[in-house]
């Protein structure tokens, strides 16, 4: 009988080691970009400019950021391809993430463009790394395992970032507990230093459970396309032309990666702006950080229940059903007026939020050639960053032209249907095929030349 730990998909030690990264960034997407951090940018950073407007300017700063990784996402996995560089890539940016969390602890009342800037700094890290943690996967599982790391990858996400998340909430709402300054009386400072501690704990965080898969993770070996020139700085661009002129047989995965630039972009939105919406129509922080958790803790069994699932209906399937989900969601969220409406709305998103990233990333790993994942990664990346592009520009779009937030959160259905009925129409097995094929084709020519 395979053991536990094989049956949710952890079977090796590099596995292990690969899903701690899971563990590590989660803490900042759970803190920074869901819960903590968004209600300190509307309540504190933004002080003096209005709800309305600090949920706008939260908004663009997302888009900013994520333009910057979207330029630099081809470019760099083509060069951790050429170079064998994955994990030093993936550590350049964990450090870069985390030195902006820490950086936090200063944001101040009113410190809306510190606070902008940093939070795209932290947005750049941990979107930039998770492109070269993504492509790590195909090198260390099998095919029939690949759905099932990725899954277990996203539950230990939503246990560490939970775990976290729990004391966090303990030491901003019962500030004594832990000798921080409480009661009546404080200064501005001392009011915001709980929080402000917050937010700085999650570079530690980040940074000490990024230590296993930088250490236990081989790096795959460097690969060479043929006639492939020019030094470290020159052949990442040769082939990366030879990558978009050869996207058009890796048909399938071309159109999941369009589908999935769709479809997350509502969910990218739903996580992002959640907070800032719930804190503009009156939900107090602590029912708005409490929801959070619902979502990680309820995430862990649900997560691993998708990667069963898809063992069961396949991947796309259970894709599919998750989304269909989304859509009950934004429209709940457009009659959204109480903390329980809230907590509700978080229990769903508990139920389908792990299960549908993970699969759409095992999914696209399973019908890319791994001798070319990083390159391949890097536009999976480029088309996850444009999927947090349009979404929370939407929704800025809809406050600043009269709408309101509501009308924001209800907008996004249309990123869920149009995605849903692009993913239908993916071949999974004949995009498997494909990349099993490249996959032989290059490995002949590696011998050849041998």
């Amino acid at each position: 009988m395979p053991s536990l730990l094989e049956r949710v998909g952890l079977r090796t030690r590099e596995q292990r080691a690969w899903a701690s990264y899971d563990w590590a960034v989660s803490s900042m997407q759970t803190t920074i970009m869901a819960a903590v951090f968004p209600i300190y940018f509307v309540k504190v950073a933004s002080a003096g400019i209005g709800a309305d407007r600090g949920s706008q300017q939260l908004a663009l700063a997302n888009t900013a950021a994520l333009v910057v990784v979207t330029l630099l996402s081809p470019v760099l996995g083509a060069m951790a391809d050429h170079s064998a560089a994955k994990k030093k890539l993936l550590a350049a940016f964990a450090l870069l993430g985390a030195a902006a969390c820490a950086g936090m602890f200063f944001i101040e009342r009113g410190d809306v463009a510190l606070a902008s800037v940093l939070y795209a700094m932290s947005m750049v890290g941990a979107q930039g790394s998770m492109a070269f943690y993504g492509a790590l996967l195909p090198h260390i599982a099998r095919d029939d395992e690949i759905d099932r790391l990725s899954t277990a990858g996203y539950a230990l996400g939503y246990v560490g970032g939970g775990v976290l998340l729990a004391a966090q909430l303990l030491w901003i709402t019962q500030p004594g507990w832990f000798g921080l300054p409480s009661g009546p009386g404080l200064t501005p400072e001392q009011a915001t230093l709980p929080t402000r501690l917050a937010l700085a704990s999650v570079a530690v965080w980040w940074l000490a459970f990024s230590i296993p898969v930088l250490r236990v993770v081989p790096e795959p070996p460097p690969t060479r396309e043929p006639g492939e020139g020019g030094g470290v700085w020159v052949a990442p661009f040769v082939r990366l032309g030879h990558t978009l002129h050869e996207l058009r047989g890796f048909r399938q995965a071309a159109l999941m990666l369009l589908a999935f630039m769709i479809y997350n972009d509502g969910i990218s939105t739903i996580i992002k702006m959640a907070t800032a919406y719930g804190t503009e129509i009156g939900i107090g922080q602590s029912a708005l950080i409490t929801a959070i958790l619902v979502v990680q803790f309820v995430g862990i069994p649900c997560s691993f229940a998708f990667g069963a699932l898809a063992g069961r209906i396949g991947a796309k399937r259970a894709v599919i059903g998750g989304l269909l989900v989304y859509v009950v969601i934004a429209v709940l969220g457009y009659y959204m007026r109480t903390a329980t409406h809230f907590l509700v709305l978080a229990l769903l998103v508990g139920l389908v939020q792990g299960g549908t990233q993970a699969l759409s990333r095992s999914l696209f790993a399973a019908m890319v050639p791994p001798h070319r994942s990083g390159e391949f990664f890097g536009f999976y990346g480029v088309f996850e960053k444009f999927s947090g592009l349009f979404g929370p520009l939407l929704f800025a779009l809809v406050v600043q032209f009269g709408g309101t937030s509501r009308q924001g959160i209800l907008s996004v259905i249309v990123f869920f249907i149009v995605g849903t009925l692009l993913l239908s129409r993916v071949d999974v097995e004949a995009g498997q095929a494909y990349a099993l094929e490249a996959e032989r084709r290059a490995r002949s020519v590696e011998r050849g030349a041998a």
